[in-house]
């Protein structure tokens, strides 16, 4: 008997397509629209319109969806070929393996070898990614690290789920536990009307219990795909990861062409002006403004110092070293300088170029190197674009806003706690299909604070509902850009994904309703 097949993740997509299709037939159309009233006061007011029944547009949802979605599909193109640039040069290998040395020697730790070395690791590694995903609500820039860490977490004996749980979802989940997140906290409080960044106390709790729970789970999950990697469920896919990392054989020439030495002082002058220009940085985290920063002089220096050490050793060194001060560039440049995917894509763009000059590249084999690295990614970009037909054919169709308003009249008549868990189911089942934390918090907060005024519920509980309704269901939906980006570079099936993810989101959901009970039934600071 003929063994069924798995639907190929385009396939997955327009299924999903047709169904939000065959919506817009069946729901009555609908739009929240601005009003403001006699005092002055700004209110959103449902009006019932006619619907827009989807047909023909499922086809044109795909040339939408690439529109909406082009900022992102460019920025997968762009550090794809830029990744290739960089790995031609084999510096990620010689770095894998330097690394690997390392953490064997970390062995003789007692204290770590209790813990377990790779453990600490990967705690350390998701920590750092959480706290950027909590502060400023790392999330685009996660495409990018995936290229970095899944083949390390493969090198390390892992698979490719745990290289993404490392980044993406260790950011997902502290961007769901949003300490300070300026896109969704802040412009979620400001719309409710209450302090910004208020009741952050017992939003830190939150951030530890989920990151606790969160991180627990991957380590138990690597530590399986550790002792048994044919246990992985991307065992097969991962077999493009081995091969690269197999194929980049390590029996390479440590030297330093000439023009590293030149692609360091075009860098070094580009770097004194810039410092020059902007002696200081503003950084803001949250509400708070840091002021008076040296960051660029100070990033200057460290990077003239590092590179003629690195060069003294080998252009592999030198160009890992560009990698980390790209990271920093990119931090610096996102928390200070307000950056996003058009700066971030450029920055990258730039570390592909000085990595092929100090590889001695010349500018024919530049070309050659990137156009390889966006064929080898192109099917990630384009999926982004399929994907984002999905909103596409709701927003057409005209019914986002008639589920939004049934769902919130579903409320009426509850009590406290279980408003707040409605809300947070609300929030949850929005984030699906609209998973622009932003973009959902402009639409929902006008309607949902009023009406927590009417039942006696604190505003901070409301907003804590949103927050963990945007939060979780991005690690999962298909409508995310994000995810199904991540997902791409890193050669990971969405159906794959979602059969190992659903558990773990479902837990994440049912840990974040019992959170929101203590905002409704316990005084604290800020509710």
């Amino acid at each position: 008997m003929k063994k069924r097949q798995i639907p190929h993740t385009y396939v997955i997509i327009f299924y999903i397509i047709l169904f939000c299709a065959v919506l817009t037939w069946v729901i009555p159309g609908g739009q929240y629209k601005e009003s403001i009233n006699a005092a002055g006061e700004k209110t959103v007011v449902y009006e019932a319109v006619k619907h827009i029944p989807q047909t023909w547009q499922v086809f044109s949802a795909f040339y939408k969806g690439f529109v909406e979605r082009a900022d992102i599909i460019v920025f997968i193109l762009i550090i794809g070929g830029a990744f290739w640039i960089v790995n031609d040069s084999k510096a990620f290998d010689i770095g894998t393996v330097s690394f690997l040395r390392r953490t064997r020697k970390m062995e003789n730790n007692r204290l770590l070898r209790k813990i377990g070395v790779e453990n600490f690791l990967l705690t350390s590694i998701m920590l750092l990614f959480s706290i950027f995903g909590a502060v400023f609500g790392m999330s685009e820039e996660t495409i990018a690290f995936c290229l970095v860490l899944v083949p390390m977490a493969i090198s390390m004996g892992y698979d490719s789920i745990t290289g993404v749980c490392m980044v993406f979802v260790a950011a997902g989940l502290g961007f769901a536990g949003a300490i300070l997140n300026p896109f969704t906290i802040g412009i979620a409080q400001g719309l409710a009307g209450i302090p910004l960044f208020s009741g952050i106390e017992y939003r830190i709790f939150c951030w530890i219990v989920i990151n606790a729970i969160g991180f627990t789970w991957i380590l138990r999950y690597a530590a399986k795909v550790k002792k048994d990697p044919q246990s992985s469920p991307v065992y097969e896919e991962d077999k493009y990861w081995r091969d690269l990392h197999s194929n980049n054989s390590l029996d390479v020439v440590y030297h330093t062409p000439r023009a590293a030495w030149i692609c360091f002082g075009i860098l070094t002058a580009v770097q004194i002006v810039f410092a020059a220009l902007y002696p200081t940085t503003t950084l803001q985290i949250g509400n708070s403004l840091i002021k008076g920063l040296p960051l660029l002089p100070v990033l200057t220096v460290a990077f003239i110092l590092s590179s003629v050490f690195a060069l003294r050793k080998t252009v592999h060194l030198y160009i890992l070293n560009l990698l980390f001060f790209t990271i920093f560039y990119l931090i610096t440049g996102v928390m200070g300088y307000g950056w996003y995917i058009m700066e971030i894509a450029t920055l990258f763009f730039a570390l592909g170029l000085a990595a092929g000059i100090a590889n001695n590249r010349t500018p024919n084999e530049l070309v050659k190197l990137f156009l390889d690295g966006c064929k080898d990614i192109m099917s990630a970009a384009l999926v982004v674009g399929l994907a984002g037909g999905i909103i596409v054919i709701l927003k057409d169709g005209l019914v986002i806003d008639t589920i939004l308003y049934s769902l919130a009249k579903g409320m009426e008549g509850l009590g406290q706690v279980a408003t707040v868990g409605m809300m947070y189911v609300i929030q949850t089942l929005i984030n699906l299909v609209i998973p622009s934390g932003s973009a959902k918090a402009a639409l929902t907060m006008p309607i949902m604070a009023p009406f927590s005024d009417l039942i006696r519920l604190s505003k901070q509980a409301t907003v804590m509902a949103f927050q963990f309704g945007d939060g979780f269901t991005n690690l999962i939906t298909p409508t995310s850009g994000v995810l199904i980006a991540v997902l791409g570079v890193s050669r990971i099936p969405y159906d794959k994904w979602f059969r190992w993810a659903w558990k773990f989101i479902l837990l994440l959901v049912v840990v974040g309703f019992i959170l929101l009970i203590p905002t409704v039934l316990i005084p604290m600071n800020g509710f």
